[in-house]
């Protein structure tokens, strides 16, 4: 009995390290021999898709007249290089201006720039009127039980 407990631990703590990630007693497992072949078609179509001169361009404006939430981007590549700029409100009422380059000779500059608004930043949001209430629930009398018993407790005869 114990020795084949001793087995099922063994075979137990094999299984536990292959999937922990822990290297196994040498002989507990051998690796199949295709792994390397079927592994190497996989890198070579992560290198197929490389773009030498990757372009894009994007950008975006968000202004909500409910939340004063007022922001804005623009961005573009063109090979290593990007330029780009956001803009937002700030909490105290200005507008914050980032506009930014990054390559690879340079690295990422960005210029931030603050402006004064003419209006304020943040709209005040609008109260909403204060749910109905509900009316008041009038007490009603238990309903006897029957025989005359109260309907709360037992009723003692004596």
């Amino acid at each position: 009995m114990a020795f084949k407990f001793a087995v099922f631990a063994a075979i137990v703590a094999v299984a536990n390290a292959v999937a922990i990630g822990y290297p196994a007693p040498l002989g507990a497992y051998h690796a199949p021999l295709g792994v390397a072949k079927i592994a190497a078609p996989v890198v070579a179509k992560v290198a197929d898709d490389y773009d030498p001169n990757p372009q894009y361009s994007y950008s975006y404006h968000i202004a909500d007249a409910l939340t004063g939430d007022n922001k804005e981007q623009q961005e573009s590549r063109s090979g290593d290089s990007v330029t780009g700029s956001y803009s937002l409100v700030e909490p105290d009422g200005t507008r914050r201006v980032v506009e930014y380059t990054a390559d690879p000779v340079n690295g990422f500059n960005a210029v931030v720039h603050r402006e004064p608004l003419a209006v304020k930043a943040v709209a005040p949001i609008a109260k909403i009127a204060a749910p109905y209430a509900y009316p008041a629930v009038a007490k009603v009398a238990a309903p006897l039980a029957p025989y005359g018993y109260p309907a709360y407790g037992k009723a003692i005869l004596g």
